[in-house]
């Protein structure tokens, strides 16, 4: 029984059909629960059905409990190298194994205990973490995460000098306009939030300079900030073509293998075997 649930609820499940529609369902329900919570923040729609809502949070939040424990209750399968109470601990604490829970949990936690009513609304934006669960069931997240994985010495290097380029603008700001607009550029950490649009090009005007220098140093800060934003979106540019790219080849090493019925091509990565 239990390799029968397993099969039903693994990751990799192409070849079995109740897997796709078990797949199907959580999908679903994921996409729907983020509507609903989206259709709660009107108020009109709130108090018309407030308990249609709850009903199907109630359904929902069951399903994925269900698929909760039953995960945990597989774990030992999906973990075969270790025993059952290592792999159902390694479960728990993996990443989507904590957004599983965190997903669920505050809808029981009223249950158990008397939170003020402003609490409970701030736990129950954590059921939003369940769109993160469709990193199992896709694809699209699954690539987006291992991108990020690889080109992470690229991007930290970007992130770095842009906090120093932040950090020196607007402690140089912080000197050229705090006399002026005290208000306005009151302290070196206030100033970042001027930095931090003026970098991104977004450019709010709720905070702007006035006097000569301070001007020419925020054109200088938003012509860097176009060549700064640059840097990250070609690096990760470049390396989703890349993917796309290699999951075709693949994709196309796999269909010449069942089509010849020979080892020629490798059936993960799609490269010509030696």
């Amino acid at each position: 029984m239990k390799q029968k649930i397993y099969s039903i609820i693994k990751e990799d499940g192409e070849k079995n059909k109740l897997n796709r529609w078990f797949n199907l369902l959580i999908i679903s329900l994921i996409i729907l629960s983020v509507l609903e919570i989206i259709l709660e923040s009107y108020p009109s729609l709130n108090i018309k059905y407030k308990n249609k809502f709850y009903l199907f949070e109630s359904i929902a939040v069951s399903i994925f409990t269900i698929e909760y424990l039953l995960r945990v209750w597989t774990a030992d399968l999906l973990y075969p190298q270790l025993n059952s109470f290592n792999a159902r601990i390694k479960f728990i604490f993996s990443p989507l194994g904590i957004i599983d829970l965190l997903a669920i949990i505050p809808f029981f936690l009223p249950f158990i205990f008397k939170f003020d009513l402003r609490f409970i609304r701030i736990l129950r934006i954590t059921r939003l973490l369940m769109i993160f669960k469709l990193n199992r069931h896709t694809k699209v997240l699954h690539l987006l995460g291992s991108i990020f994985k690889e080109k992470w010495s690229e991007l930290s290097i970007t992130i770095f000098v842009t906090f120093i380029l932040i950090l020196i603008s607007s402690t140089l700001m912080y000197y050229v306009e705090h006399d002026i607009q005290p208000d306005k550029f009151p302290n070196i950490i206030s100033t970042c939030w001027w930095s931090i649009a003026t970098l991104t090009t977004i450019g709010y005007g709720d905070v702007i300079p006035i006097t000569g220098w301070g001007k020419l140093l925020s054109g200088i800060i938003a012509l860097l900030g176009i060549g700064l934003v640059a840097l990250p979106t070609g690096i990760l540019s470049a390396a989703f073509i890349e993917k796309m790219e290699e999951e075709k080849e693949r994709k196309k090493g796999k269909k010449h293998l069942h089509k010849n019925k020979k080892y020629t091509y490798c059936p993960h990565c799609g490269e010509l075997l030696k």
